[in-house]
């Protein structure tokens, strides 16, 4: 799932910096554990699941949802060079199981895999996305028929999240995200609570939106 390095988004880049310390943070395991535990409760997850996480980082949902999970095989996609280092390392480590696949991919620029995944999941990610609605049709050209997506994300906030160079969306609207994923293509899509994120001192309200693909 290579790319010419050169067309690497100036995002990606910023998150190649923070890999190697991101699982420092308590909160960001705390954070993924609630995210998993949303995923759990709102799709079932059957022995010998594909599954693919799409902005991965450094693997935490994923292996927060091991736990649920039989012989699952898991590919996680980032964009960011250092957090795929991080993937593999944990691979190798035994972090996660082998043969757990590490795939470059940006659903924005690159060509949709051919491959097809029983779940999609992706958290605090889809706020960095541009074109949100390409990226929607992408997860559910990706999905097994039945498959379910699962998208974690902030709820509309103040802008106070991010930093002053942050060009993407302030968190989402339910009922919004709601409607996209209607229009991509998916069914009995539901949106309820995953937890919080704890920045600078503050909570913000984290949603799990689901989806299935008829």
């Amino acid at each position: 799932m290579g790319h010419d390095a050169r067309h690497d988004h100036p995002g990606s880049r910023r998150f190649d910096d923070k890999a190697a310390t991101w699982d420092d943070d308590p909160d960001k395991i705390r954070q993924s554990g609630e995210v998993a535990a949303a995923i759990a409760e709102a799709v079932p997850l059957a022995p010998r699941t594909k599954l693919l996480e799409y902005g991965a980082g450094t693997g935490l949902v994923t292996i927060a949802l091991l736990e649920s999970l039989t012989e699952p095989t898991i590919t996680l996609a980032d964009n960011s060079s250092g957090m795929r280092q991080v993937l593999a390392d944990k691979v190798a480590d035994g972090v996660l199981p082998s043969p757990t696949r590490v795939w470059d991919l940006d659903l924005e620029a690159h060509p949709v895999p051919s491959e097809r995944f029983d779940l999609v999941v992706t958290s605090n990610v889809m706020h960095h996305v541009h074109d949100l609605d390409r990226v929607l049709a992408a997860f559910a050209e990706v999905l097994e028929d039945g498959g379910h997506l699962c998208i974690a994300d902030l709820d509309r906030e103040d802008g106070s999240f991010h930093d002053g160079d942050f060009d993407g969306h302030h968190g989402f609207s339910r009922e919004d995200l709601a409607t996209r994923l209607g229009a991509a293509g998916l069914t009995e899509v539901r949106v309820g609570d995953a937890g919080t994120v704890l920045k600078q001192g503050r909570d913000y309200p984290v949603f799990l939106a689901v989806a299935r693909k008829a």
